[in-house]
């Protein structure tokens, strides 16, 4: 490890230290080291679906206040591991339109019979309109473009 990298790494520890203090130590914050940025994808976060006043929690149970949510479940196919792997529960929506549908979405889609569950990886325009390219977190080339069509449900929670 050279010094740029600890450099790197001793900035990003600090500038956490600082953030959990100064916020309070109710809140969470994902700790990203310097290391990652040296070469490691970086993964874009999923869209906001959810509101927290659609989040209810009770004593002996939670009530998430979603239109046309359903359940899903996945097989051990490990191209979006360790995110979703077998025994992972999922809550997904149809979605209505192209904007609801972002980077770092995990999204449902078929290929020929098969209902394939990868991340969006990029949104773009061509030709034929609005195109996805889908990969899983686990591979290491993306599955080419999918149009919206072909999406079936987008990923809002998943439950381990």
């Amino acid at each position: 490890m050279n010094l740029g990298n600890v450099l790197i790494f001793m900035l990003g520890f600090f500038s956490c230290a600082f953030l959990f203090f100064s916020f309070g130590s109710d809140l969470e914050i994902p700790f990203k080291t310097g290391l990652s940025v040296l070469g490691g994808d970086d993964i874009s976060a999923p869209t906001d679906w959810v509101s927290e006043e659609d989040i209810i929690i009770l004593g002996d149970k939670v009530i998430l206040r979603i239109d046309g949510a359903t359940l899903s479940n996945y097989v051990d196919s490990g191209s979006m591991v360790p995110v979703l792997d077998k025994g992972a529960n999922g809550i997904r929506v149809v979605p209505e339109s192209e904007a609801q549908v972002g980077v770092g979405d995990i999204v449902s889609f078929r290929v020929g019979g098969l209902l394939v569950v990868h991340r969006v990886v990029e949104k773009g325009f061509d030709g034929d309109g609005v195109y996805f390219v889908m990969k899983g977190d686990a591979n290491l080339i993306s599955d080419g473009k999918i149009r919206f069509e072909d999406i079936e449900y987008v990923t809002i929670g998943i439950i381990y």
